[in-house]
């Protein structure tokens, strides 16, 4: 006979039964876990970007990692530069002026760069309110080396691992070997280590894919751009997750199929650029996305983002919940049973 008190049991399992399946599949990612926030440029919607002092505030924001664009000096030093000039986002006019009739990277030397300070743009600032970087160059064009060392010298301040996810600006090998080297002699390589290398070249990808193999290297890599959804198996040999802009339209938006694909073909997915600096209208974005199943998100306010991430986390249950939830009912299965059998 069921009594009032088996009647709640059951009710209790029934419910938890329910709610399980629903929360179990909450994350759509690739591999199950909390999407990837990357500061794009660092902090530049918020401080000029690519700079010391730009990564630093992302990094203290909660940027898993740190996007360095890179442009090659004219003796061969990387630097980190989104344009293949310097006018837009630096003071060169004023201080080195014209070369060559114009004011490309690599007609310039890193000492000559290193003079040169970066100035706000978009929405950036030259400070944020609160905020001291640390560096006494913050504002001047990094080297790859220096945003790495402050990655490593920030996730040992934080303890937590602070990613690296540059981007080969020109399709040329010299760069290539720049970048595996710097990477290598700062003791990166490994598939496991929180490094991206990225691109819009597939040349450039299948040519770093081939030298990691050479050196011994495994590190990840991303091809940037909208592909069709048919080329994300031939992608997949060369490139661990894609890259696409979430403005495409047509037949390569980016659409909660899209994603699917992606991920049937073993493919991450980290979109770019979220830019929305309106905190409601960027929640909804990203909820939106987020909801696809995209792995990482290329965003101009990290803290945006973070807090975006860290809500969707919270609706999920951790795993330790999903042994405890289903723990509790086969606890209340075993008392209705013995219940029953002792009336």
């Amino acid at each position: 006979m069921r009594t009032p008190f088996h009647a709640g049991l059951l009710g209790l399992a029934l419910l938890a039964a329910a709610t399980l399946p629903a929360q179990a599949t909450a994350l759509k990612t690739l591999n199950g876990q909390a999407p990837l926030v990357v500061a794009h440029r660092g902090a530049s919607g918020y401080l000029p970007e690519h700079t010391l002092a730009g990564y630093e505030l992302a990094i203290k924001m909660g940027a898993d990692y740190i996007e360095p664009d890179l442009q090659l000096t004219k003796d061969g030093h990387l630097v980190a530069m989104h344009d293949t000039t310097l006018n837009r986002t630096t003071d060169v006019a004023t201080v080195l002026g014209r070369r060559n009739n114009g004011y490309r990277v690599a007609d310039y030397t890193l000492a000559e760069i290193k003079q040169l300070t970066v100035k706000p743009t978009g929405t950036g600032k030259t400070s944020y309110p609160g905020f001291t970087p640390s560096s006494a160059d913050a504002l001047r064009v990094p080297t790859f080396a220096e945003v790495i060392q402050l990655a490593q010298s920030q996730s040992a301040l934080t303890g937590r691992t602070v990613g690296l996810y540059p981007e080969a600006k020109i399709a040329d090998p010299l760069m290539e070997d720049k970048i595996l080297a710097t990477l290598a002699q700062h003791g990166y390589g490994k598939s496991s280590d929180a490094v991206f290398i990225q691109s819009f070249s597939l040349d450039t990808m299948k040519n770093i894919r081939a030298k990691q193999q050479s050196l011994g290297m495994s590190l990840q890599q991303v091809f940037l751009g909208n592909s069709a959804s048919s080329s994300f198996a031939d992608i997949a040999q060369y490139v661990n997750g894609i890259g696409p802009s979430i403005n495409a339209s047509g037949a390569n938006a980016v659409t909660e199929s899209y994603i699917q694909a992606a991920h049937a073909a073993g493919l991450l997915v980290h979109g770019y650029t979220f830019a929305q600096a309106n905190a409601g209208l960027a929640a909804a974005q990203y909820d939106k996305y987020f909801g696809w199943g995209m792995d990482g998100v290329f965003s101009n306010y990290t803290d945006l983002a973070v807090s975006a991430r860290n809500e969707l986390m919270a609706a999920v249950p951790e795993p330790s919940s999903y042994a405890l939830m289903l723990s509790g009912i086969g606890l209340l299965g075993w008392v209705a049973r013995r219940r029953r059998h002792t009336a």
